[in-house]
């Protein structure tokens, strides 16, 4: 019988071996029905790869409940479409890692899990899921709002137990470099989404990720104390804030002095989070050189926030901010080292090791609609906030925006429109270049600015 050209490909690829480099789940045992832990199965294939010098850790359609999954170095994990992996909501399925910060610490680990390795990557169409839900319930019964909340039964009281050695992240990649992470969506992680920590050359490229209402602390992305990193054309919707920058915390931040720097942030679509842009507030090992551009944020509690206290140390600076469109974001913009609220704005204090900085800010080219308040900055008094220029900015808001203890503002072509009240309130604040700002809603009786204890 004479083959056509099609017909004999089909045969041909139906004969030829998988291609090299290329290691198939289920091959080492992965069943991906959803009931049986695949957990053994997954490592296996990532082992077998990495042996082979590297290459694709093949998951093909299906449900594979695991715990925490090893990466390695030059190995790729790829989730075709139809495939999810289901986080086990079982504690005794991850591992201790040893801690970051301090010596002889310990972190649960993640779900999927790399330390010291290069060029690994997570890709396909697939689907992470951290299954969350039951360890946002423990958190909930461990931390009751109402006496009647309290822990009822020794089910209940098992259920807080589980808690005992954190939540696991969902992707938590440590000192690696050359890490990707591309169109995958994730779900529902028990704690953080993706946590990139002491690593550099990272990309996370077109990844969706969500948390469903309820959710506890599930911050969206997370890099701490990188270098080099792009987190371009995600959708985000989280219980917590979408992108956070963070650098340690405190001493210990300060003692390793790994800032997180040289990092973009573009074309992304922030829903719902606590923040769609966070500096902080652990941020002692400093951050800088950051861009955010073309993002649209809706729906966020704060869109651009910066946040740190009296304690933490760390520079934060040069950040610029272009081109951003809120819509219905409670308050734009929070620059504020209170972030605790334990202390007051007109306290002063000694500078020392501990006192934050902020210098060098420029935010321009951004729309916000529908906000309850225009913004604040809100410095310390030993220590204001240096540097910061809005310029082509346009708020509508039900109040103004404040500053207080701030040195070297400028507000160039900005509009704030209030629906009561001034457009800018001043407080210790110095050297301000108000002369470029108005507003369309002048209201009798209230001035455009209302400064006190400042000058220009």
């Amino acid at each position: 019988m004479k083959l056509t050209g099609t017909i004999f490909l089909a045969a041909l690829l139906a004969v030829l071996p998988a291609a090299a480099g290329v290691v198939d789940v289920r091959d080492h045992g992965a069943v991906g029905d959803g009931v049986h832990l695949d957990t053994a199965a997954l490592n296996a294939a990532v082992a077998a790869c990495a042996r082979d010098g590297g290459g694709t850790v093949h998951v093909s359609a299906g449900r594979y409940l695991t715990g925490t999954i090893v990466l390695r170095s030059h190995v790729t994990l790829n989730l075709d479409a139809g495939a999810t992996l289901l986080g086990s909501e079982d504690p005794a399925d991850y591992p201790s890692t040893p801690g970051v910060w301090d010596e002889g610490t310990e972190m649960m680990a993640p779900l999927i899990y790399a330390a010291d390795a290069e060029n690994i990557a997570i890709t396909g169409r697939g689907t992470i899921d951290g299954q969350g839900r039951v360890w946002w319930r423990r958190l909930e019964l461990a931390n009751p709002r109402k006496p009647s909340q309290q822990p009822q039964t020794p089910a209940d009281l098992a259920e807080v137990e589980k808690l005992k050695r954190g939540r696991p992240h969902l992707i938590r990649p440590v000192r690696c470099k050359d890490v990707a992470i591309e169109q995958v969506t994730l779900r529902n992680p028990a704690e953080w989404t993706v946590h990139p920590m002491l690593c550099e050359a990272v990309r996370i490229d077109g990844v969706a990720i969500h948390a469903d209402a309820g959710s506890h602390n599930t911050d969206g992305i997370n890099p701490e104390s990188c270098r080099d990193v792009r987190i371009v054309n995600c959708r985000i919707d989280t219980g917590d804030d979408c992108v956070t920058l963070k650098s340690g915390r405190d001493e210990a931040g300060r003692r390793m002095g790994r800032p997180d720097e040289d990092i973009v942030i573009a074309n992304c679509v922030m829903y719902r989070g606590h923040g769609g842009v966070t500096i902080g507030s652990e941020m002692s090992g400093g951050v800088r050189n950051v861009t955010v551009t073309n993002c649209v944020f809706r729906g966020t509690d704060i869109g651009i926030r910066i946040k740190s206290q009296r304690g933490r140390g760390g520079v934060v600076e040069g950040i610029v901010v272009n081109n951003i469109v809120m819509q219905d974001v409670p308050v734009p913009f929070v620059i504020t080292m209170f972030y605790t609220g334990a202390d007051r704005p007109e306290e002063l204090r000694p500078v020392d090791a501990g006192t934050p900085r902020y210098r060098d800010l420029f935010l321009s080219n951004i729309q916000a609609r529908g906000a309850r308040t225009a913004g604040s900055i809100t410095g310390l008094r030993e220590r204001p906030v240096e540097g910061v220029t809005f310029s082509n900015v346009q708020i509508q808001a039900a109040s103004g925006f404040t500053c207080t203890n701030v040195q070297g503002i400028a507000f160039n072509d900005v509009v704030i429109d209030t629906i009561a009240g001034p457009a800018l309130i001043l407080r210790n604040a110095t050297e301000v270049d108000t002369a470029r700002l108005k507003t369309r809603r002048p209201h009798p009786g209230a001035p455009l600015i209302d400064a006190e204890d400042s000058k220009s």
